[in-house]
This record gives C-alpha cells, sequence and structure tokens, in this order.
C-alpha cells in the first residue's frame, strides 16, 4: 500500500471514529488539555474540606475561594450537610490554583461536578463567603458576584441582620495598613451590640462582650483585640460584621 493511500484510510477511519463517538473523543480533549484531574468523594470533613482517593491514595482537599462555619459558628452543620449533598461518593474533577498544598498538605483546589463549579455552588447557597488569602485568581469576580446574588436572595450566611441597630453601626474608619477598624453608633439611639461579631474572610474573629453604643460613640478595634499579629490580608480582605443571631449587619471589601 502506497503511503498516499495509508493517510487517506487513517483518515477516513479517524471521521468514522468522530462520527460514530464524539462524546467519548470529546471527553478525551477535554480531559488531556483542561489541567484538571478526578477524584471520589469519600468524606466530607466540613462545607469546605473533604477526603477523596485521589491518583489511588487517600487525601484531603481544602476548596478554594471559599470559607464555610467553623465548628460551632452558626451554618456549620448545614454547610457541611451541603457540601455531602453535592459531592460524597462522586467523582469529581480538581483545577488546582498556583500553590498544590497547604501547610497541612492538603491538596488545594476547585472542584467541579458536572462542569459545574462546586465552590462556587456553596457561596451561591449561603453557606461560605468568598476567600483568596493568596490575592485574586481568574475566580474572584465570578465569587464576589456569586456572593452578592446571594445577599439579594437573603439565605443562610447572607440574611440580612433584623436587628433595628443594623442600620445604625457604620464603618468609620477602616485602616489596612495600620491594621485597625472603627465603628461608630451613627444613630441618635443605644445600639446593643453585644455577642456580635467582626470577622475577615479567613479564620479571624472578634466577639463583642457586653456592650452598648450609645449614639454617637465609637469603637475602635485592633490586631490585638483579635489575638493575632495581623488581620487584614494586605492582598485583599473582607470585613464581615454580624449581629448575636448570625446576621449579616454589613460587609466591605478592598
Amino acid at each position: 500500500m502506497s503511503k498516499k493511500r495509508e493517510i487517506i484510510l487513517l483518515i477516513i477511519l479517524l471521521l468514522i471514529l468522530i462520527s460514530i463517538n464524539y462524546p467519548w473523543l470529546d471527553s478525551l480533549v477535554v480531559k488531556e488539555f483542561s489541567g484538571k484531574e478526578e477524584a471520589k468523594v469519600v468524606r466530607v470533613i466540613d462545607g469546605d474540606t473533604f477526603e477523596m482517593v485521589y491518583n489511588g491514595n487517600k487525601t484531603s482537599v481544602r476548596l478554594l475561594g471559599i470559607n464555610t462555619p467553623e465548628k460551632g459558628e452558626f451554618f456549620y452543620a448545614e454547610a457541611k450537610q451541603f457540601t455531602e449533598s453535592l459531592v460524597l461518593n462522586k467523582t469529581v474533577e480538581l483545577e488546582f490554583g498556583k500553590d498544590k498544598y497547604d501547610l497541612y498538605h492538603r491538596l488545594l483546589a476547585y472542584v467541579y461536578l458536572n462542569d459545574k463549579n462546586v465552590n462556587e455552588e456553596i457561596i451561591n447557597n449561603g453557606f461560605a463567603n468568598f476567600y483568596f488569602p493568596e490575592g485574586k485568581d481568574r475566580h474572584y469576580d465570578d465569587f464576589k458576584s456569586t456572593w452578592e446574588e446571594c445577599l439579594n436572595k437573603n439565605i443562610n450566611l447572607c440574611e440580612k441582620s433584623k436587628d433595628i441597630c443594623a442600620e445604625c453601626i457604620k464603618i468609620k474608619e477602616w485602616n489596612i495598613k495600620g491594621d485597625f477598624v472603627i465603628f461608630e453608633n451613627a444613630c441618635s439611639f443605644d445600639c446593643d451590640v453585644s455577642s456580635w461579631s467582626v470577622k475577615d474572610e479567613g479564620r479571624k474573629k472578634f466577639v463583642f462582650g457586653k456592650l452598648v453604643l450609645k449614639g454617637s460613640e465609637e469603637i475602635k478595634l485592633t490586631a490585638e483585640d483579635f489575638k493575632k499579629d495581623y488581620v487584614w490580608t494586605k492582598t485583599g480582605d473582607t470585613l464581615f460584621l454580624r449581629d448575636e443571631d448570625g446576621r449579616l449587619v454589613l460587609w466591605k471589601g478592598y
């Protein structure tokens, strides 16, 4: 057989393969060029962390771009249950960021199931805030927009506080370089902010003790109040103020 005939025959075979099994071929191409890898989820630890079988080994993965409530916080159990409903015992695809592992040797990944970004779905349903401690990547704008859509739905972590003082407590000054924030009561009446909390995108949190802010009174919080060396991440962060029931009073990011 001549070289020319071999090439023609090969082209014909490829066309036949494409026509009878295009989905398989398309899936193969996507897998090879998307940079994603597969893993099976075998246990959900909390809303943003689960255990899976990856490359034949059991390992943990921490979802990138989000932060869900810790044990003892509002919506911890609900966030865990929601993540279980999405991924438990399912094969997912992993998209890694600039660092593949964290300090605890957990994989860091965006997780996809049926072409849906699981991380973003958790935000969309009000069980996580967006979280980019290493700097904003290509998912930041989408995740922030999804958070804002969640606020419009007014559900779970996105639910607006019903406290009358939610309209009174404002940020008077937020100094990132100086690592402090000043809140003020912009109303003329007293506001009881006992057990309200201030939190960054991650795990840094301050809870007010018994405190009543009089009209026009201010309060300043520093890193020392949080019992941390620093609070606000210089590459970008968000402040969340919540009432004693965990409902959102205000949020502001940079």
